[in-house]
């Protein structure tokens, strides 16, 4: 009977432990990638920085991720191109770098001329609650701080007077993954002076702060001569383990936006959000980076002729 008891209670520690490591592995460590993609910057003349400004918006001290073109220190007379990336729930602005691997990325796309060079910038898109896996970031001005405004118009003057940067909103683009793709639209739908271009991988198009904060219902606000400069890339994976509600809810904007005559694509591609496995979680992100930033490169060399 004893023995009994003992591999009872033995039974029960171990599922305590696995108890504990789950939620652990799902809560404080946000689930990471089991089979991150290969990344390195070994031979592409491109290095990630991390910077620091004092925002006004926020009223703290933040971060953004800085990824200059190769030869940005070599043409000091040439301006460039910028492309914000925004991360998604449970991240910062090291997250585009260290897990999506987007130097190599990026150096794929210099090296066969999908992308004119350009000014790489990643925000931190966290309000002042901080990052956490049981919310996404606010990606607005709201009660948890002016994300919006940080990212929409403080960060590219911030941008603009630090580098070399061509001026006009056609040369720039905003785009994100996940909860990024959301605010990438919800933001800089509201900040057309400074962006015309826009993308979002896997993301969604309705925040449950409400329609306020809906790109889906925001759109259509916009002047009809102001949407015709428009021009988006949006994605969706066809097996999210989050349910189908990515999928579903990046339809509905595809329609909408067909509707309303704005120029798009729209993708689906196998795979979606997830822990491991060639198409998802930060692996889509990675595959896919290719796809909507080749998107972003023609719009750019479009407005350089």
């Amino acid at each position: 009977m004893k023995k009994y008891w003992k591999i009872l209670l033995g039974a029960g520690s171990v599922l305590t432990l696995l108890a504990t490591t789950g939620a652990w592995y799902i809560f404080v460590a946000g689930a990471p990638q089991l089979d991150p993609p290969a990344i390195s910057e070994s031979g592409t003349g491109m290095t990630f920085q991390l910077k620091s400004f004092s925002s006004k918006a926020m009223g703290a001290v933040r971060t953004y991720g800085l990824i200059l073109p190769p030869d940005y220190n070599k043409s000091p007379q040439k301006r460039y191109p910028v492309v914000f990336l925004l991360h998604g729930g449970h991240d910062d602005a090291r997250a585009w770098y260290d897990k999506i691997g987007i130097i190599p990325v990026l150096h794929e796309l210099y090296k066969g001329g999908k992308l004119p060079p350009s000014i790489v910038i990643t925000p931190d898109g966290n309000d002042k609650r901080g990052s956490s896996p049981l919310f996404d970031p606010d990606y607005y001005d709201g009660p948890n701080g002016k994300v919006g405004t940080l990212i929409g118009s403080e960060l590219p003057d911030l941008i603009q007077s630090r580098y070399r940067t061509l001026i006009g909103p056609q040369f720039w683009a905003i785009g994100g993954l996940s909860s990024g793709g959301w605010g990438a639209l919800n933001i800089g739908l509201r900040h057309l002076n400074n962006f015309n271009i826009f993308f979002s991988q896997i993301g969604y198009f309705t925040d449950s702060s409400g329609s306020k904060n809906s790109p889906q219902s925001f759109i259509s606000q916009i002047p009809a001569a102001q949407r015709k400069r428009l021009r988006i890339y949006i994605d969706a994976g066809l097996n999210d383990m989050s349910g189908p509600q990515m999928l579903n809810s990046t339809r509905q904007f595809h329609e909408t936006l067909k509707n309303l005559g704005v120029q798009h694509v729209f993708y689906t591609f196998p795979g979606g959000h997830g822990l491991s496995g060639a198409d998802y979680g930060w692996n889509y992100d990675h595959k896919h980076a290719m796809d909507s930033l080749s998107y972003v490169g023609q719009q750019f060399k479009t407005a350089l002729q």
